[in-house]
């Protein structure tokens, strides 16, 4: 009489077990709760635990969620990575560019021995040895051990490296700081872009670029300080060292906070319950499906980049357009104290030049988002750019207005590019692995044209008009060939339009069986949409 109230009882139990499965299917916790308790690394370099991401990912394939609970979900995300990364690159512009503020304060010229315009653009150029040549290979090293830490890396390289500019003499010092400057930088800017890519959908990327990766915001704040420490003096530092040391010792201590507060990737973010990780992974997985781990090797992703024809129109995009933009953040200064400003003057009047062209990048991502257009939008911040230039080659000698005017125009055109070309690029290469390669060689082989960029400014005595002139040439190869790209892109959407069209006629399906749905899907795949 027993045997069915046990059998009774024991289909009950499972009953209960199933729903309770689904449930967590739904919740998008199952396969996150049956792992327990995170795994630790054993030691600084080694990679996250491969079965979190794939637990996530598993969730996210089931979860289920409303249009609130993802935008909810997605302000978490802005709330806590963009200011990171916002503040992060704020540091890094400011120990970018603060040589260019202190290059027209004497004491400095006179500390390193910088006797000539030559001996200027050299130091500025050298910069880019190490950031080119390592620019690669430290974006392969951030997949592997986490965007945290590897943030920690550079923030704290590069800072220890300004903060010695405080108390180094002499030219041969300044080579030297400059080449460890590069070296801590190198990978950073495209490693932030691919970041982000793991969080923010296709037509979120180039607004939240806009808002943590542009120079503007950095530049009119450097500025700022620049007008107001070069001032002060002590018995021990001159106005110029002010400059490096207050700008050195925040970076170092933002490292520290990155490699805590920053998460590696969404699969191991802390501040999201595994239900909001279910919820973050899978709004991507419905745009790109980003992978953290697996895939292409780094060698792969460098085979499958170079042999790619957009990956070297998006490099000529950025290689055209980096000529301006690494030389007008060095030289802004010294183009307005050409102008007949006094130098403490000229470095407070680089703040509205660079505050409108913080305005103009907003404006230009968010609308470029907003379209989901990048090609026309790039087509005009370059011309914009381009018509700046010319106003400075015909007529710096002629008007202080116009020239000044001018100035808004190319910082602008200029910084606005960044956000724009990067999201672009971003957009177009797939998977994940590729995308990280692509990105850093965009950013290197650019920075390679830009070791002789400074040299484009060659004529102080003609107050720059021939390097005004070839910088107007490079926007307008930056306009040509992203018109180029944009049709190449549109074309190729248009032909993997007709190639589903003929698999569904084939197969008599919607043609979701080219690949295995839960595989991010490839550029090369017929279902993949290029962003224009």
């Amino acid at each position: 009489m027993s045997a069915p109230s046990t059998n009774s009882k024991e289909s009950h139990q499972i009953d209960e077990i199933e729903t309770k499965r689904e449930q967590q299917e739904v919740e998008g916790t199952l396969h996150q709760k049956q792992l327990g308790s995170r795994s630790r690394r054993k030691h600084f370099f080694s990679p996250l635990d491969p079965a979190w991401a794939e637990a996530v990912h598993q969730d996210a394939e089931l979860v289920q969620y409303t249009p609130e609970e993802e935008r909810r979900v997605r302000r978490k995300v802005d709330n806590r990575v963009l200011p990171l990364v916002i503040i992060s690159f704020l540091f890094n512009q400011f120990d970018r560019t603060n040589i260019g503020n202190a290059h027209v304060v004497p004491a400095f010229n006179t500390n390193f021995d910088i006797t000539t315009n030559q001996r200027w653009t050299v130091a500025l150029s050298i910069f880019y040895v190490g950031y080119c040549l390592l620019e690669m290979p430290a974006n392969i090293l951030q997949r592997h051990i986490g965007a945290n830490r590897f943030f920690f890396l550079s923030l704290t390289f590069w800072g220890l490296s300004s903060l010695s500019f405080t108390y180094a003499k002499g030219y041969a010092a300044l080579l030297v700081l400059r080449v460890l400057m590069g070296i801590g930088e190198a990978g950073y800017y495209a490693g932030v872009i691919y970041y982000l890519s793991f969080w923010y959908k296709r037509s979120e990327l180039a607004l939240r670029i806009s808002l943590g990766m542009t120079g503007t915001l950095p530049g009119a704040l450097g500025g700022l300080l620049a007008f107001g420490l070069v001032r002060a003096h002590t018995s021990l530092l001159n106005g110029w060292q002010f400059l490096f040391l207050v700008e050195a010792i925040p970076t170092i201590v933002m490292g520290v906070v990155v490699l805590f507060f920053l998460p590696a990737f969404p699969f191991s973010a802390s501040f999201l319950s595994p239900r909001e990780r279910a919820i973050a992974q899978a709004r991507l997985n419905r745009d790109q499906k980003p992978q953290s781990h697996g895939g292409m090797t780094g060698w792969q992703g460098f085979k499958a980049i170079i042999s790619d024809p957009n990956a070297w129109l998006m490099m000529m995009i950025y290689a055209s357009f980096n000529v301006g933009v690494a030389t007008i953040s060095y030289f802004l200064p010294t183009l307005i104290n050409g102008l007949g400003f006094s130098s403490i003057n000229a470095q407070g009047l680089t703040v509205a030049p660079y505050v409108f062209g913080w305005f103009m990048t907003f404006f230009q991502s968010w609308h470029s988002d907003h379209t989901r257009d990048r090609g026309y939008h790039i087509m005009l911040s370059a011309a914009i750019s381009l018509i700046g230039y010319i106003i400075l080659a015909t007529s710096v000698q002629k008007s202080v207005g116009a020239a000044y005017f001018a100035l808004f125009l190319v910082v602008g055109g200029n910084y606005s590019l960044f956000p724009l070309v990067m999201s672009w690029a971003a957009n177009t290469f797939s998977p994940t692995s590729k995308r990280g390669v692509g990105t850093a060689f965009i950013v290197s082989i650019s920075n390679c044209v830009s070791i002789a960029s400074p040299q484009v400014y060659f004529d102080p005595a003609d107050q720059f008009r021939k390097g005004h002139a070839i910088s107007a040439a490079c926007l307008f190869l930056s306009f040509l060939v992203a018109f180029i790209t944009r049709v190449r892109l549109n074309l190729a959407n248009k032909q993997n339009q007709k190639r589903l069209q003929e698999i569904n006629r084939s197969t008599g399906d919607d043609g979701k069986d080219v690949e295995d749905e839960r595989l991010e899907v490839w550029d090369n795949d017929p279902r993949y949409i290029f962003l224009t």
